[in-house]
């Protein structure tokens, strides 16, 4: 057999390596047109007030729109923009894709290719000449340099499956990067919105409070005249307390929120922050709906739970992979001599060539370990299927939410409108004495707790759009992370496409 001849077929067989084990396919979406079981109505109820407007489903977002946008509050995008490069969170996140992405480069670095290393040496030995019957030691300097290189061959795709589950790992962090980035927009958006709901809620209260402090010093008054009894007047008194005893509680919250936006842009509760009031937004009149099918791609805890299945799959290949034979080749050449000048005479010259092929014989490990991580993947498509069926029913409630709560800003404008009517009527009967001044400041202090109602109606309605936008995955980030991470993955492809192509 003519070796040279038959080496490059030899190398040929080698390089066709088959990665054994299953290789991954994306799970199919639930096989679902719609996400509740009796269908929505086309555009949600229209209030005549601050954001009623009726929202119609079905308005679709471009991959690069930035959908808090849609709110029409400048200073609210200048918020989430600045949080989005300050935010702790995400710089960690952003680091920590990096270094899944760079643990796949060292990764691919050190299997994709031979490794090769240059050794330079020197030594000085002492030879004992009696071993041979000889008197005396001869004392010399041995000098070398050489190259040496070594490569495994996958044969069986134990480093094509170590790989792959690298490259879903770096793919599961992309996934987080965007989940993280899409939960603080939403936070920010929900913080602001809140803010402004709970100002005007102290103020309609602070207002309340007002009008049942007259409305007791002139029941004071009365009582004193004998007109009323005082149990009319220690009523009133507790009314005033309790609406009192609310303002505070109101005042927490603000403050407490106003810490939590100081804390997502990144600074400390010290930090002077702007003020928002709900006349700052805009109803979207359009919402985005996204089929079934593609929210399965878009949403980035459903493309997360994807990558990590991925990589499960692509373990269970490794631990395959190691049941079977490897194969590995080095090879050295360099000068060996015993001065400095010889080292680099070509009669100095030295080569060596090795191979090795070692096949697991009985290891109970492996083979445990072949069970272990199937296990681990019928443990993590579960997780994925849980994932996907969490995120349907997320959508499911921001929908119904949607609609009911327009049914409610629609209820409370018409509270709203019959209490303002009631006081409107009471003035008119104030000021031509048909009415008391005590049935006057009654109807008002009505007209402002129905006040207190519709604001919460409202900040409702802009809170259940950023919930919408959260539960359809923010389609907007999608542009923006994977520049560099697609160009390690076509890397990736294009050595398993090579790889292929030498299995033909």
């Amino acid at each position: 057999m003519n070796l040279p001849r038959k080496l490059p077929i030899l190398t040929a067989f080698l390089l066709s390596a088959c990665a054994v084990g299953p290789d991954f396919h994306a799970p199919k979406a639930p096989a679902v047109s719609g996400y509740t079981n009796r269908p929505l109505p086309v555009t949600t109820p229209a209030s005549k007030t601050l954001l009623g407007t009726s929202q119609t489903f079905g308005g679709q977002l471009a991959n690069n729109d930035e959908w808090w946008k849609s709110f029409h509050s400048p200073q609210l995008d200048h918020l989430i923009d600045e949080a989005l490069a300050v935010n702790p969170s995400i710089t960690a996140a952003r680091a920590t894709l990096e270094e899944a992405r760079q643990t796949w480069a060292a990764q691919a670095g050190s299997t994709l290719y031979p490794k090769a290393s240059l050794g330079l040496g020197a030594e000085r030995q002492a030879f004992n000449d009696a071993f041979f019957g000889q008197n005396g030691t001869n004392i010399f300097n041995l000098y070398n340099a050489n190259v040496a290189v070594s490569y495994q061959f996958d044969l069986f795709g134990a480093n094509k499956r170590a790989l792959e589950s690298l490259a879903a790992q770096s793919d599961y962090q992309q996934q987080e990067l965007r989940a993280a980035q899409l939960t603080l927009a939403g936070n920010i958006a929900t913080a602001v919105m809140t803010q402004a709901a709970l100002s005007a809620q102290i103020d309609a209260t602070q207002q309340i409070i007002a009008l049942q402090q007259k409305n007791l010093a002139l029941a004071e008054q009365r009582q004193h005249m004998g007109a009323i009894a005082l149990s009319d007047v220690l009523s009133l008194k507790a009314q005033l307390e309790q609406t009192q005893a609310g303002l505070p509680a109101l005042q927490e919250r603000l403050q407490q929120t106003n810490h939590l936006l100081a804390s997502l842009l990144g600074k400390t509760p010290a930090t002077d922050l702007p003020q928002f009031s709900l006349n700052d937004f805009r109803l979207p009149a359009r919402l985005p709906m996204v089929i079934p099918s593609r929210l399965v791609r878009t949403r980035p805890d459903i493309q997360a739970a994807e990558a990590m299945l991925h990589a499960a799959n692509a373990q269970y290949g490794v631990a395959v992979a190691n049941l079977y034979p490897q194969i590995n080749l080095s090879a050295s050449v360099g000068q060996e001599s015993l001065t400095q000048g010889a080292l680099f005479n070509p009669a100095s010259s030295i080569w060596s060539l090795a191979g090795q092929l070692s096949q697991p014989l009985f290891n109970g490990g492996l083979k445990a370990g072949v069970e272990a991580a199937k296990a681990n993947l019928r443990a993590v498509d579960a997780n994925y299927q849980q994932t996907v069926l969490q995120a349907f029913r997320n959508v499911a409630d921001s929908l119904r939410a949607l609609d009911n709560d327009a049914q409610t800003l629609a209820a409370q404008t018409a509270a709203n409108d019959t209490a303002q009517q009631s006081l409107d009527l009471t003035t008119q009967q104030f000021h031509l004495g048909s009415a008391s001044y005590l049935q006057w400041l009654i109807s008002q202090q009505q007209a402002q707790q129905s006040r207190i109602n519709l604001i919460a109606a409202q900040a409702q309605r802009l809170t259940d759009t950023v919930a919408l936008y959260q539960a359809m995955g923010g389609a907007w980030v999608n542009t923006r992370l994977s520049f560099d991470f697609d160009n390690r993955t076509q890397r990736l492809s294009i050595y398993m496409h090579l790889h292929a192509e030498h299995s033909l």
